[in-house]
């Protein structure tokens, strides 16, 4: 780690040298009382922490005894215990309250910010670190999770979770590159670089030979990311990888992570796990990265007009090659329908907005895309939590909003004076240009309770309003900071720029036209935000390059029990909420009856529509509500889903104030064209978005297959009928059933690994499989022993009513030697002799729609699937003329992979109990009949929830990005 800078290191500035007698802030209270400690107005209460496996019951954390405020949810709190509390579990050392994480953090800024001159006076920096502490205390905002993981504690003092490299067109800065990357993967964070310095692999090297080009230099990255992530994280690397749309190599670029997509279909259907986290899929190249395209207004152009578009080299800036704009700019799209990439980058606006254009361009940015800086620089976030602003009454507390943002950037840019650095370089840099990026949460459900639908003009201008008044507010503080402890260092050469991308700011401000009550007070206040604080920098200037950004929120999200992340909608209507004493319930997201209360719902009403959607998971026909009212209950996902296009321009009305961009994918219907995917990266540009990245639902292999998606018949029953199936179950006393002494059985001989086997299994003349033999070694050794023993233990479940897929579930991927390549057809790839075993006993036992469910399918069922989708495929370009004649079959349900009539799995469906779930997210494909598209959490197994561009663990906290 870079060792952070002393007094007279560049962009370190001290009381003594930079701060005038008695200039420091003077502090006023807001959400604090004088006389009394924020933690003297909480109730406190001891919890036990005890976080276990949904599906097998498991411990994966324990720690007794905690303490946090009765206000705060299970979820919030066993988060924090097991993602930020500091010291060996079980040991003295051991936070173990609320309190201490907090004061940890607190008197860390209050130290640094009295050593740095930002106070007044000592009484200052007092209530500072009060009104911090309650803010905390409250939910109100957070730091983002470096800063939790790492201040006050001895490890060094990271607080930024956003990095950008650089890399030059030498060996040297490649490997200089490998090493970076691999050093902020360790802890936990990520990076993006940008690799068009790099020459193509038509260009030619200095000895005479062909460059390799950016792409193949790619590979090694991938690899390193993959081991680092493979040596322990939690979760994957994150990364970002862009490439400019004039480099050579574009094409190659554009087709990388498409053509791997193909080769994860063919080694699927060969028997390999190429699920997530499989044991195969790191043979597959390319996955640890999110690829963007920088593209210009010239090549943009030049696809709206039908031009040619010119590649250079990159020595000599030569044109190398012309091309058709329109068919490289269709070939982008086409690959992100197959995969999810490349996103795009908006070059010239991003640069626009740039303010150090002097220093360099913006060339690159973080993996999740918000943050879009100087080369070898680095951001930390943190974020409000917008429904703390909320009054009953629907209006917004603007002024605390404002006093809460200076609290928060002053907190931030302290951070940058002790802070640590991964390298000297992003140190230099930070240091020097001390980038922040304020951002928020909770924008969804503060829409919702509003009774706004997030996609409408409404909707938009109360996101815009307040967004313009949080960047304007951040920028009026720092100017403010600026005449206290100085400008950034890189402001003096940077100072028109700078000055004219606030007037930028401001004048689309003003462009916002409100028509809301609640939207019109924050625009105007926001505008005198802006004329303030532009008035005090053209004074003092700035001391920040960067003010906000739109972060996933993902982990910190959760610790403020916010409903929804960033600039998200809602995810879905109902949602898991865990119990004390472990447990968890299905509930109505809270902002739901606030929303119909807003909406004029008398209470009565109220209470009839959320049963409703606590029984059907959404707002069609639900009783006394207004169709009109409909579009305020659009979700993410579900029933009634908010168009692609809404996000888009939900995006677009908050981008002009922010200083950054927006982490977020725009979900498209696995229907979606090719030209959907062109248009809505058109409108980006024609909108002025800084980045923008699609997902197609089901579009990659390593999620679940879509022959796995439960049959729409398959209603989850309602909960009176669960209770009556489970109070039947503890009734009931197990009884074994014992095979006839003459029964049907078969023997099957196998290998794997090179091991070799028998599996007899015998089954009930009518009623499935009852008992099982297996054999691997000579009778009397201690492996035939084992087996025998395991066999009877089998069949003993078996004949006592235990289901074979449980034995399935559990059995299946358990990964131990022998393990390997099988000589069984339909089992190609094996992680154990159980997972073949129960595999096997699967496919010859279990109907297909419990075994698709599983994920197990036959070689001749995978061929089938694979058969439909390509037919479905070929007949996409007629969909549109087949749709004015007749009803499209999506490939969602491929005919052919059907192994049960059609009736019979409808019948099995009806009466089959409520399917077990752990998540909001499994939650919703109970209550939708359809499998999501997210992964699996790497630490407790349930299925995470989209949050910005990456995902976030429910349970645990765990993200699959940088946030």
């Amino acid at each position: 780690m870079g060792d952070r800078a002393d007094e007279g290191g560049e962009g370190v500035t001290t009381s003594k040298s930079r701060n005038k007698a008695g200039a420091g802030l003077k502090i006023e209270r807001v959400w604090t009382t004088e006389g009394v400690h924020p933690y003297d107005e909480v109730t406190w209460e001891r919890r036990d922490v005890v976080m276990t496996n949904w599906r097998d019951g498991s411990i994966n954390f324990e720690q007794r005894g905690v303490e946090f405020p009765e206000s705060w949810s299970v979820n919030a709190a066993n988060i924090v215990t097991t993602k930020y509390f500091r010291g060996a579990v079980g040991t003295p050392q051991r936070e173990w309250s609320l309190k201490q994480l907090i004061d940890r953090v607190v008197d860390t800024y209050r130290t640094a910010g009295e050593e740095y001159g930002y106070f007044a006076s000592p009484a200052d920096a007092e209530v500072f670190a009060h009104e911090l502490t309650w803010m905390l205390l409250h939910q109100v905002f957070s730091f983002n999770s470096p800063v939790w993981f790492n201040v006050g504690t001895p490890s060094p003092q990271q607080v930024s979770a956003c990095f950008i490299l650089s890399v030059d067109d030498s060996m040297d800065s490649i490997l200089d590159w490998y090493k970076e990357e691999g050093r902020i993967f360790q802890g936990g964070s990520g990076a993006g670089v940008n690799l068009s310095r790099i020459r193509s692999s038509k260009e030619l090297l200095s000895s005479g030979g062909t460059a390799s080009g950016p792409v193949s230099f790619m590979r090694g990255a991938d690899a390193s990311a993959g081991t680092i992530k493979s040596g322990g994280a939690t979760r994957r690397a994150a990364k970002m990888v862009i490439l400019d749309v004039d480099h050579p190599d574009i094409e190659e670029f554009v087709a990388t992570k498409a053509r791997e997509e193909d080769k994860i279909r063919a080694l699927r259907d060969a028997g390999f796990d190429m699920d997530l986290g499989g044991a195969d899929i790191v043979s597959v190249q390319y996955q640890n990265a999110n690829n963007s395209v920088r593209v210009s207004d010239e090549f943009m152009t030049a696809v709206e007009n039908g031009g040619g578009f010119d590649l250079r080299g990159r020595l000599d800036g030569q044109t190398i090659e012309t091309i058709d704009a329109k068919k490289l700019f269709r070939t982008i799209a086409q690959a992100a329908w197959e995969c999810a990439d490349p996103g795009l980058q908006y070059d010239d606006t991003i640069n626009d907005w740039h303010t150090c254009p002097e220093t360099g361009r913006i060339t690159a940015s973080n993996p999740c895309s918000e943050y879009l800086h100087l080369d070898n620089s680095s951001c930390n976030l943190a974020s409000l939590n917008l429904m703390k602003f909320m009054r009953a009454d629907g209006t917004f507390e603007v002024e605390k909003f404002v006093k809460s943002v200076e609290f928060v950037i002053t907190a931030m840019d302290i951070s940058i004076c002790f802070a640590d650095f991964p390298t000297e370089k992003i140190g230099a840099t930070t240091r020097a240009y001390r980038q922040l990026g304020i951002g928020y949460a909770n924008l969804g459900a503060l829409l919702m309770a509003s009774g706004l639908p997030y996609d409408s003009e409404q909707g938009r201008e109360v996101a815009a309003a307040i967004t313009s008044l949080m960047t304007g507010t951040a920028y009026r503080r720092s100017a403010e900071l600026a005449g206290i402890v100085g400008a950034y260092d890189g402001y003096a050469r940077n100072a028109e720029a700078h000055k004219r991308v606030m007037r930028k700011h401001a004048a689309a401000n003003d462009a916002i036209k409100p028509t809301g009550t609640v939207a019109t007070a924050v625009q105007r206040e926001a505008t005198k935000q802006w004329t303030l604080g532009n008035k005090v920098g053209d004074k003092n200037g700035w001391r920040n390059s960067q003010a906000s950004v739109l972060a996933p929120t993902g982990t910190i999200g959760l610790m403020m029990d916010c409903d929804t992340t960033g600039v998200e909608p809602d995810l879905a209507l109902v949602k898991f909420k865990k119990l004390v004493g472990g447990g968890s319930m299905q509930i109505v997201n809270q902002t739901v009856p606030r929303a119909l209360r807003s909406l004029g719902y008398p209470e009565e009403q109220v209470e009839a529509i959320v049963e409703h959607i606590a029984d059907h998971g959404h707002v069609v026909d639900a009783p006394g509500l207004k169709p009109e009212h409909y579009p305020v209950f659009d979700c993410a996902m579900g029933e009634r889903s908010i168009a692609p296009m809404g996000h888009v321009r939900m995006m677009a009305a908050v981008q002009p104030f922010i200083s950054g961009a927006i982490s977020k994918t725009v979900n498209m219907p696995e229907q979606a064209t090719v030209e959907d995917v062109e248009k809505i990266y058109f409108e980006g540009w024609k909108l002025g978005l800084k980045a923008l990245a699609i997902y197609r639902d089901n579009c990659k292999v390593g999620q679940p297959l879509s022959a796995a998606k439960k049959n729409k018949a398959a209603e989850p029953a309602p909960a009176a009928e669960v209770e009556k199936v489970v109070e039947k179950v503890v009734e009931y006393r197990p009884v074994r059933k014992r095979l006839p002494k003459k029964r049907p059985s078969q023997t099957i001989s196998f290998s794997v690994g090179g091991a070799e086997g028998y599996l007899t299994a015998s089954s009930y003349p009518d009623d499935g499989l009852g008992e099982v033999f297996l054999k691997m070694s000579k009778q009397g050794s201690t492996l035939a022993g084992v087996m025998d023993a395991f066999s009877v233990a089998i069949s003993i479940g078996l004949q006592y009513g235990v289901p074979l897929e449980t034995y399935v579930s559990k059995f299946t991927n358990m990964r131990f030697e022998p393990a390997g390549m099988t000589d069984d057809p339909d089992v190609r790839m094996a992680a154990s002799v159980m997972d073949y075993i129960f595999r096997r006993l699967a496919l010859d036992f279990l109907p297909y729609e419990r075994r698709a469910e599983l994920g197990i399918f036959t070689a001749k069922e995978r061929a089938a699937q694979l058969q439909a989708e390509a037919e479905a495929e070929a007949n996409g370009a007629d969909l549109t003329a087949m749709a004015a004649s007749a009803p499209v079959e999506t490939p969602a349900e491929p005919k052919a992979a059907v192994a049960q009539p059609a009736q019979e799995m409808a019948d099995v469906a009806a009466v089959k109990p409520a399917p077990s779930v752990g998540s909001s997210t499994e939650l919703l494909e109970a209550v939708i009949g359809k499998a999501a598209d997210a992964p699996l959490c790497f630490t407790c197994g349930t299925k995470m929830r989209p949050a910005g561009s990456c995902y976030v663990c429910e349970g645990c906290g765990s993200t699959s990005g940088c946030s």
